[in-house]
């Protein structure tokens, strides 16, 4: 760079996963990047998630796949179970045989443990710039820039603007003005020490009990020494988005008929954090001029393929590509970005509501879902799932080619 040549700066709204994930993405451009987090301290809350081959994928592009890999835990499958008589519905290998199809492995992993896998990389690049305790309220843009106006009044202006301030974002308010989608589904999250979980229960694989209008989830976490528990149903009264603390109480009054083996582990959580859930109607559209969303902002989703947290990486991915690939022109960056995104998160947002529907079936519909895998192969099960897990950074720009797949 020459002295004349002015360095380019971006502002990212939001300082979770998706944030960090596009702030570490843009800075690979020799970008400076401020990130404006809300929140009084950079952090997460929550409890496990799970990581697809297409997440380490990304994670690897960022730089940061061995750190998340050292704080993860690698399954040996993913499991169905029918939570009225217990009996198993589906089994998906994803030891070696899943790495070697799609690259990578399936892990589940603490939200704050890789939160704090990207964390590390971020605080390490010079490139990137923290506030915290600040609010974004306004935004302004014009041909040339983007300026943000905080809840003091004070004013950010860079280059170009990257919303990833979660389900209710500002930066999208401002761009679309659409309201999120209340689903009814609450779901109640909580982590509970080895000691404390049911022997039968401790099994290495992300296990989903599904019942009617309901679903149970667990899996170890830290290296086996706790556990991700998780429910959810859909709720008798009329639900507002939001996260507060749960009560065990309600949990057990929507569980009653489920079989005794996954009942049992209700009683274990002194905990449970409570989050009504919503999602939105895919858009056209989410990137206007320098101004564009990221993660939850763009595309939230139910968790029925516990793919929230994949698809924002994703995201964080295809942007940095995209900015490259211009050459830091971000209007023009910013709408091949959405025209690559949109069709994939859109595809995963309709799986999830219909895997929803496939978890909490009942009468018939319940049967007609125990049968449907019956004599499926491994490679079967894989040749579904390779629109999903085989995502690549190396081709992320080509678009709709694996999603074209099923």
């Amino acid at each position: 760079m020459s002295n004349n040549e002015r360095m380019r700066r971006v502002i990212v709204v939001g300082g979770g996963i998706g944030g960090l994930a596009a702030a570490l993405a843009v800075a690979r451009e020799n970008i400076q990047v401020l990130l404006l987090e809300q929140a009084d301290q950079i952090g997460e809350i929550g409890a496990g998630i799970q990581l697809g081959a297409n997440a380490f994928n990304a994670l690897d592009w960022l730089g940061v796949g061995e750190r998340a890999r050292s704080r993860a835990v690698f399954t040996d499958s993913l499991t169905m179970m029918d939570a009225v008589d217990a009996k198993e519905v589906a089994r998906v290998e994803t030891g070696d045989a899943y790495t070697k199809r799609f690259g990578n492995p399936y892990g589940v992993i603490h939200r704050a443990d890789i939160h704090l896998s990207i964390l590390e990389a971020v605080q390490g690049n010079p490139l990137i710039k923290f506030r915290t305790s600040t609010h974004v309220q306004r935004i302004e843009q014009d041909a040339n820039s983007v300026t943000v106006i905080d809840q003091r009044g004070e004013r950010y202006t860079a280059d170009a603007l990257i919303g990833a301030d979660g389900v209710k974002s500002v930066v999208r308010a401002t761009l679309i003005g659409d309201e999120a989608k209340v689903t009814g589904h609450v779901v109640y999250r909580a982590v509970v020490d080895v000691e404390n979980m049911p022997k039968d229960l401790q099994i290495n694989s992300p296990v989903v009990w599904a019942g009617p209008h309901c679903h149970l989830v667990h899996y170890p976490l830290r290296g086996g020494k706790q556990y991700n528990l998780v429910v959810t149903f859909h709720s008798r009264q009329k639900e507002e988005w939001g996260v507060t603390d749960g009560s065990k109480e309600e949990v057990l009054s929507y569980f009653e008929n489920i079989h005794p083996l996954p009942h049992q582990m209700l009683d274990r959580p002194s905990s449970w954090r409570r989050w009504a859930t919503a999602d939105r109607d895919p858009v056209e559209q989410w990137s206007f001029g320098r101004t564009t969303v990221l993660g939850d902002a763009a595309h939230p989703m139910t968790q029925y393929l516990a793919q929230g947290a994949c698809q924002a990486l994703e995201d964080a991915v295809v942007l940095g590509e995209a900015i490259r690939a211009t050459g830091e022109d971000f209007v023009a960056a910013f709408k091949l970005y959405e025209q690559v995104r949109i069709p994939r998160a859109a595809r995963v947002l309709y799986s999830a509501r219909e895997m929803g529907r496939i978890y909490h079936a009942k009468g018939v519909e319940r049967l007609v879902r125990n049968s449907l895998w019956v004599g499926r192969t491994r490679e079967q099960f894989y040749d579904a799932m390779q629109w999903l897990y085989g995502w690549r950074a190396e081709d992320c720009l080509e678009g709709n080619r694996l999603t074209a797949a099923s």
